[in-house]
């Protein structure tokens, strides 16, 4: 059996964390050459590069992401060995590792996790971001994460990974005041020459709003393209064009960045999945995030928005 050299793991984590071997040489108090040496050996041992060279940065090779994730999770539970036997910890907490897509809406992936806070056990959340889903479907298989929440289903391939559908809503357009007075009427035919925020080219949302701008006939003026949704909410309440978010979160969005609707697309239909390395879930915050999200979050959009409308009038 090999054994891992846990210093060359922690000096690899030091790395990773802070982003040079600099910084890590500066924690560690360890010379510069030692870290990295101490690395070099630890690639050897793994026959895997961790880290490659990016102009002058040192960015994670997959490899690296993966080992990151486990030696995260090694030192934490080092951390609380040492804080159970001194007496300062009364249980471990159930710890869920969440992928999440870069092209969900921030409001969602809240809506979606909010049920495993509020189990009665101690649930410890760590979400990751990434521009793409199958840049986690490595790490499902490794056991690194737990779930990926995405817009997409895993495609077929190498990993075997299963795809649980969560529900799916349809699309809202949403504008400053000004703008949607204007648009909103002989919708959606008043869409061409609009100013318009698209997501970004690997969103499903991007690709669903093309094909029907095509089907209808409409063409926008194009002045942005977000892959952070969060970021054209902003643009949007600025006044600098229309964009398009799910139905089930259409009206918070609205409330919150003082916006108004242009109009309902109910064809355009947005579906969010939870991708795991099993068919059955059996981690319980898993568990209850998905059921969280098909009973509460897609049950019942009308009465939703309904709720919200009240809540936000004086």
């Amino acid at each position: 059996m090999q054994w891992l050299n846990y210093h060359h793991l922690l000096y690899f984590w030091a790395v990773a964390k802070h982003g040079s071997v600099a910084q890590a040489s500066r924690e560690l108090r360890l010379a510069h050459p030692t870290v990295s040496g101490q690395i070099h050996r630890l690639e050897e041992v793994l026959g895997e590069k961790l880290f490659a060279k990016q102009g002058r940065n040192l960015v994670l090779t997959e490899a690296g992401r993966v080992a990151f994730h486990y030696a995260d999770e090694i030192f934490s539970l080092g951390r609380e060995f040492v804080d159970t036997i001194q007496g300062r910890l009364s249980g471990r907490p159930i710890r869920v590792v969440v992928g999440c897509s870069d092209a969900l809406p921030k409001s969602i992936v809240q809506r979606i996790l909010a049920p495993a806070w509020r189990l009665e056990e101690h649930v410890r959340v760590v979400c990751r971001e990434d521009n793409t889903t199958q840049a986690y479907l490595g790490e499902l298989a490794a056991n690194a994460i737990d779930v990926v929440l995405a817009d997409t289903p895993a495609l077929p391939g190498s990993v075997r990974v299963f795809s649980h559908l969560l529900g799916e809503c349809g699309t809202v357009l949403l504008a400053a005041p000004a703008l949607a007075k204007i648009y909103k009427r002989r919708f959606p035919a008043s869409l061409s020459g609009v100013p318009f925020l698209l997501p970004g080219p690997q969103s499903m949302l991007r690709r669903g709003l093309e094909q029907w701008f095509d089907a209808n006939d409409v063409r926008p003026r194009v002045v942005g393209e977000f892959d952070d949704p969060a970021l054209s909410n902003v643009v949007a309440e600025a006044g600098l064009g229309v964009f398009a978010v799910p139905e089930v979160i259409a009206e918070d969005i609205r409330v919150r960045h003082r916006l108004q609707r242009v109009g309902r697309v109910e064809s355009l239909r947005q579906r969010f999945y939870a991708i795991s390395a099993e068919r059955k879930i059996k981690n319980p915050a898993v568990v209850a995030i998905c059921e969280g999200a098909r009973k509460d979050i897609f049950a019942s959009v009308p009465a939703r928005a309904k709720a919200i409308r009240r809540r936000a009038q004086p």
